[in-house]
């Protein structure tokens, strides 16, 4: 069993320890099927662009932690930042070097503007296109913006030069 199979199990069990009686700004069933399928978004994306891929499948499955232990939307990235720090190190799974990148992701993903390092780029562009196949509206002009940029990046990829 891999490291993000191990943390996912790890996370679920967070997500089934949510209190469900209160007033999330997302189900706790959304966190479960955005946490694995972004995951595996995040794997393929980082197969293609030459990144590790079970780093970067590690930081998409937890990159809503903030908003998994809040139950809010606003401000999640940067409220996971902290909490997925301890969350990451009590799993014995990675490094202290490999918690401080996918932390990083975590606190970064929602700025989808700014360019992070390149698992911070793989995690924002897996959210996006993972919330996309579910058929969520882009919120945001850059979440749509992101979008179209990786159609672009795939289609081009595919085409003879």
């Amino acid at each position: 069993m891999n490291r993000v199979t191990q943390l996912q199990i790890e996370l679920l069990k967070i997500i089934d320890a949510q209190d469900a009686t209160i007033r999330r700004d997302e189900t706790l069933d959304w966190e479960r099927l955005h946490m694995a399928s972004s995951a595996r978004v995040a794997w393929l994306l980082a197969l293609q662009r030459g990144v590790d891929p079970e780093l970067a499948a590690a930081a998409a499955a937890v990159h809503d932690y903030g908003r998994i232990v809040t139950g809010k939307q606003p401000d999640h990235a940067e409220a996971g930042y902290l909490p997925v720090q301890e969350f990451l190190k009590n799993t014995g799974l990675f490094t202290a070097e490999e918690i401080a990148v996918i932390a990083l992701a975590v606190k970064n993903h929602s700025s989808k503007t700014v360019v992070g390092t390149p698992v911070e780029e793989i995690v924002k562009d897996a959210d996006v296109i993972d919330c996309y196949q579910y058929g969520l509206p882009f919120d945001r002009p850059e979440k749509k913006d992101r979008y179209e940029a990786w159609l672009r990046e795939t289609t081009h990829a595919g085409a003879p030069a």
